[in-house]
């Protein structure tokens, strides 16, 4: 018997094409898998350096601590050499930097930024300004060295 469909042109490229339509599908969800799996690699691997950089700045707070506890205990020494005024002054100034030693090996690297955080959003221009001087010295310093 004669099938009423076979004269109806294009019936059978509407089966191609929807076959085609599906290879696609495929391919784009095998590809979107693909990539989403390369993404994951990368999440890790940043994870993973961000870690370790986190891990080598925490290995330096003893060190940093230490060095301003040194200086602090020199200052404090030579301190009682010189005039009640400059011997204030270098109390102070070696009071604060046993607080910044202290605060240095109480707190992690995440701590501290929240708190660095914390006091530029509370006083945004003296931190701005703060940031300038220190621009200008890290700048005269590394002139200095290629001089």
């Amino acid at each position: 018997m004669h099938d009423p469909n076979d004269n109806i042109p294009g019936l059978d490229s509407c089966d191609e094409g929807t076959n085609s339509t599906a290879r696609i599908k495929d391919q784009a969800a095998a590809t979107a898998e693909e990539i989403k799996g390369t993404a994951r690699d990368v999440k890790e691997q940043l994870g993973a350096s961000g870690k370790r950089t986190v891990d080598q700045i925490n290995a330096q707070r003893e060190p940093a601590a230490k060095t301003l506890e040194s200086a602090a205990r020199r200052l404090h020494e030579g301190g009682e050499r010189v005039s009640a005024a400059a011997s204030r002054a270098a109390g102070t100034t070696a009071d604060k930097l046993q607080t910044t030693a202290d605060y240095i090996r109480e707190n992690d690297i995440s701590t501290m930024m929240d708190d660095v955080q914390d006091i530029v959003r509370r006083h945004p221009g003296v931190a701005l300004a703060v940031a300038a001087a220190a621009g200008l010295l890290v700048g005269k310093a590394i002139r200095g060295r290629k001089s």
